[in-house]
């Protein structure tokens, strides 16, 4: 890769949310914009190549407001911040939401490009184990959940790049 090239790519990559905001303003902003506009979730998402097609990053992060208007920030993708700046993993982190419904606990992860056969899931008290592979695509991400599930309780349906995982808590 030449340097111009270099630097064109290394450009477009800011893991901080420096370059994730860079146009909307500071996090404080969107917040406030968000709750002026009754939105609960915002996202956004990019995609970086590089050495022809055989680096590809995508990134992205989700902002979701909880419980008394306090923001969770959630980042995905398979570009990570490092010392040395950022990097391409193999492996993307899914987008994943926790839902408390009581007596149970759902989870929905995104995971578009695999086949419900590729998806392993691993569960123990409150922590799932989460990961996926087909050809092109490889997902991962440890789960950390409010409370202990049943992990024999637990159903799970795929349809269209959407896991939904289902578990009684346990009492």
């Amino acid at each position: 890769m030449g340097e111009e090239e270099k630097k064109k790519v290394e450009g477009t990559v800011d893991i901080g949310f420096g370059g994730l905001f860079k146009g909307l303003g500071s996090l404080f902003d969107l917040v406030s914009r968000m709750a002026e506009e009754g939105k609960d979730e915002y996202t956004r998402t990019g995609e970086i190549t590089g050495l022809g097609s055989k680096a590809k990053g995508v990134y992205g992060f989700s902002v979701k407001m909880g419980l008394g208007g306090k923001p969770t920030i959630e980042q995905f993708g398979n570009i990570k911040a490092t010392e040395r700046g950022p990097v391409v993993a193999e492996v993307r982190e899914p987008i994943v939401d926790v839902f408390d419904e009581g007596e149970r606990l759902v989870v929905i992860a995104e995971l578009p490009g695999v086949d419900e056969d590729d998806i392993h899931l691993e569960v123990k008290d409150d922590i799932i184990d989460l990961a996926a592979e087909a050809k092109d695509r490889k997902y991962s991400k440890e789960i950390l959940l409010p409370s202990a599930v049943d992990a024999d309780s637990m159903q799970s349906t795929y349809k269209n790049g959407i896991l939904e995982i289902t578990f009684k808590k346990k009492q």
